[in-house]
């Protein structure tokens, strides 16, 4: 059945759009149209077709797939907005509206079937991933040459994975930990899905360091993924479903905050209570989950930043800002402030310190070349800061800049770090 034009506008967030007066504030701030060069791959370009169909002037929707599906989400549009377009919500429904009527072939709907539902909410991706790094199967693969033959650059991505950590270590991850002195926060632990299976050591340092700055840290049993990387496909039921999984979860612990270490999971779970606002049940209490719902950075900032941080003199650092801290959660100080706090350090800021890295969630694995075009001018960035160490804080932008480094040679010379790693080293925790 054809749907109204009522109907579309409705789903599409048609009236979300009226808000753009098209004025191009969000053009110098846009990724894609800084390398792409086209109106259409710009956030007002976009915006404009969304109005387009919400008008009758288009009919044909697939003319908005390529438009919408080359955005990198990253949002620093909104935050250039001069008239507070909410541009973050007319992609999400938009993305959700295509995928909805696309027509995918039976491998491919087995295929996002799986991730979405059985891959990226599993705790087993982690030890899979230790199976393939320790049995041996990591040392084939690279000596049978299959590396340079996989889909996607997957290769390149392999080869700058951290190590991985045994299930018996991953088992063994305590769920109470008692802060140092006296209590200043009791804060609930999101480990989430990426930052558990592939970076489950920033976890631990990242609980260790709340206990030494003086948060009782509990871990909470049933917790999900976050839910990101399916709102930002158009798997929003799924997105939702993960939400509602965890906000039951984090319910039980009373905690004064949730705490993250990821920036994209945390730029979610900071908008749970937009996510299910229409859900009359959930609203109230997904704004509550939000509200309680910080970054490390912010906690350990709130608690006097980190204890007991050595001399790094004349080691100069840069910070590679993650998109969604920065322009959906807003956390754009405490990061800079705990980094000032290590003694001796030259912070320099890169310029255009704002602008995505590109790496978006999948987005440098589904469309490596453009991501690549815009690595590229955020490593010469990088380089111009004559830095020997770049801090991210959220993990895709730490594989990236990982892969910026290998791309232009410097790994002799420059390391890429989280917040977390950094912070943990400079205070002798290991």
């Amino acid at each position: 059945m054809t749907p109204s034009l009522e109907q579309l506008k409705e789903e599409f967030k048609y009236e979300k759009t009226n808000n753009c007066v098209q004025c191009g504030y969000c053009l110098p701030v846009c990724p894609t149209y800084a390398t792409m060069g086209k109106e259409t791959h710009s956030p007002r370009g976009r915006i404009n077709l969304v109005k387009m169909v919400g008008e009758g002037k288009i009919t044909d929707l697939s003319v908005l797939e390529e438009p919408f599906d080359l955005c990198l989400g990253c949002r620093a549009c909104e935050t250039a907005c001069p008239t507070g377009v909410e541009y973050g919500s007319i992609l999400e429904a938009t993305r959700a509206a295509l995928v909805k009527r696309k027509k995918l072939s039976i491998p491919v709907r087995l295929l996002r079937k799986t991730m979405f539902r059985n891959v990226f909410p599993s705790k087993r991706i982690g030890n899979a991933f230790w199976l393939y790094k320790k049995s041996g199967l990591q040392k084939v693969a690279h000596r049978s040459g299959i590396m340079k033959k996989l889909p996607y650059h997957l290769g390149d991505f392999e080869a700058i994975s951290p190590p991985a950590v045994s299930p018996a270590e991953r088992y063994r991850t305590p769920t109470q930990v008692k802060g140092k002195g006296v209590t200043k926060y009791t804060v609930a632990f999101f480990t989430g899905c990426i930052m558990d299976a592939m970076f489950q050591r920033i976890n631990q340092l990242s609980i260790r360091l709340l206990a030494e700055a003086g948060c009782d840290v509990v871990v909470v049993p049933k917790q999900t993924c976050c839910g990101a990387l399916h709102a930002h496909s158009g798997e929003l039921d799924e997105a939702k479903r993960l939400a509602k999984q965890n906000i039951t979860a984090f319910e039980q612990a009373e905690a004064d905050f949730i705490v993250n270490n990821a920036g994209g999971c945390g730029a979610l779970m900071h908008e749970y209570g937009h996510l299910l606002a229409d859900e009359k049940e959930w609203a109230t209490r997904a704004s509550a989950f939000s509200a309680k719902s910080m970054d490390i950075s912010q906690v350990l900032a709130a608690c006097g930043d980190v204890p007991n941080l050595q001399s790094r003199e004349g080691e100069r650092v840069t910070y590679q800002r993650s998109c969604h801290m920065t322009h959906v959660q807003k956390v754009t100080k405490e990061p800079v402030q705990l980094l000032l706090s290590v003694p001796g350090i030259e912070f320099v800021e890169m310029e255009e310190a704002n602008m995505c890295c590109g790496s978006a969630g999948i987005y440098n694995i589904v469309h490596y070349d453009e991501s690549m075009d815009i690595l590229d001018k955020k490593m010469k960035d990088a380089k111009d800061t004559r830095a020997s160490v770049i801090i991210t804080t959220n993990p895709g932008c730490l594989l990236q800049m990982k892969l910026g480094i290998e791309r232009e040679n410097l790994s002799g010379s420059v390391r890429a770090l989280h917040l977390i790693e950094y912070l943990s080293e400079v205070a002798g925790i290991s």
